[in-house]
């Protein structure tokens, strides 16, 4: 009876342990499939819609505006009438101007000819000098009199014509400052009339912060948004970054010039724009995860389905080798030598593998050698509970993850 009891504790133990043995947590080795994809590095911002060619239309004459042929939102062509001052004033003006130009021109004539005369009796003696002298300056006064008049003449004729207002450029009238009957007055600046802006070429003005105005240069694409049309993204390139600092509430930003195509003419002055300028850009290469840079492999306890490995080689053109305590902070490549250490899944077995890397946008590395199409990476090693114990409430775990503590009962 006694050796019954024995047996029967013995079976139970056996039982007991293969129960625990079937719920314990099976390592895997986690890996990924090279594969073609694209890197990007972005910058954000937020900047004003501007027109790249905006005329302040005005009028260097003072009068009373008789009428006008332009409003707002009216469309106008580089030549087009859009608006005349009063020419009464103006044009009295220009026949002044003519009388006067009449009268000088017929004054210097006769002086002309007597200083002629003069100067052939004077050459011969028959006059003294002070006869002659007289001539002459009578005749340079009259010279210059009819200059100045033909001057004035040309400046009346000017100011008749300023009188009749022309829009400069093609585009779209933005803004009218005037009304019928406004009398506009001409003293040191030029009044203004009307605003043309040509919206066929818009530009974004983006405020870049000082911490990432170094990545941007001239000829990068950038996207942006804006509010009046939040489902439409624009494209544009940036044409010019200026290098003169504005400082807001201590904090410094330069402008950014963008470029924003506007063949919808949906784009107006004014709008704020949500801009995305990229400024690393890698399209259809071969990439993978930064992750699986710091990969290590490492030996477990009774994980007899995970692949063996090679003897970890010499650290390649000096790069630091992955010792635990040689591991960067940072994910991304921590020296400027772009060679590094990957492990390649390649039959049943993990094999050191030296690439060479490009671009990184802090998630995915450009792989510019080492790998092709279809290879297997290890990245990580995640654990999992058998499916008996995934029933029962269990799942997958990272082995390296510290365990939660456990509760203390309130039995007693």
């Amino acid at each position: 009876m006694k050796l019954n009891s024995l047996t029967f504790f013995a079976c139970l133990m056996i039982l007991l342990s293969a129960a625990s043995c079937s719920k314990k947590e099976r390592i895997e080795l986690e890996t990924i499939t090279v594969g073609f994809g694209e890197v990007c590095e972005s910058v954000t911002s937020t900047g004003t819609l501007e027109s790249v060619t905006q005329v302040d239309v005005g009028t260097q004459v003072t009068g009373i505006i008789s009428k006008l042929y332009a409003d707002y939102n009216s469309v106008v062509k580089a030549g087009d009438l859009i608006a005349e001052i009063d020419k009464t004033t103006l044009e009295s003006e220009l026949k002044a101007a003519d009388a006067n130009l009449e009268s000088a021109k017929l004054t210097y004539e006769y002086t002309k000819k007597n200083y002629e005369r003069d100067l052939a009796l004077h050459d011969k003696q028959l006059i003294s000098d002070y006869e002659f002298d007289t001539t002459r300056k009578d005749y340079l006064i009259a010279k210059s009199s009819y200059e100045k008049s033909k001057s004035d003449r040309v400046k009346a004729a000017r100011n008749l014509s300023y009188a009749e207002i022309y829009a400069p450029i093609d585009g779209i009238v933005i803004s009218r400052e005037v009304e019928v009957g406004q009398t506009v007055v001409s003293n040191m600046s030029v009044a203004n009339l009307f605003t043309i802006a040509d919206l066929n070429n818009m530009q974004v003005v983006a405020d870049v912060d000082e911490a990432d105005i170094g990545s941007v240069k001239v000829g990068q694409n950038a996207t942006f948004t804006v509010d009046a049309y939040p489902n439409d993204v624009f494209s544009g390139k940036v044409t010019q970054v200026r290098i003169n600092p504005t400082t807001t509430s201590n904090v410094v930003t330069y402008e950014v010039l963008i470029d924003a195509a506007n063949p919808d003419m949906k784009l107006i002055p004014g709008l704020t724009a949500n801009i995305t300028i990229n400024t690393k850009e890698a399209r259809n290469v071969l990439t993978i995860p930064l992750k699986a840079l710091k990969f290590m492999p490492q030996e477990f306890e009774g994980a007899d389905n995970l692949p063996s490995f090679d003897e970890m080689p010499t650290p390649p053109h000096g790069a630091p080798a992955h010792a635990e305590s040689d591991k960067p902070k940072d994910p991304a490549i921590p020296t400027d030598d772009p060679h590094r250490l990957v492990w390649v899944l390649s039959d049943g077995k993990l094999k050191p593998t030296e690439i060479e890397l490009g671009i990184d946008n802090g998630i995915d590395v450009v792989v510019v050698n080492g790998l092709r199409e279809g290879d297997v990476v290890a990245q990580n090693y995640t654990s999992a509970m058998p499916q008996e114990a995934q029933q029962q409430g269990g799942g997958e775990s990272n082995p390296f993850m510290p365990k939660p503590p456990q509760r203390k009962s309130n039995k007693k």
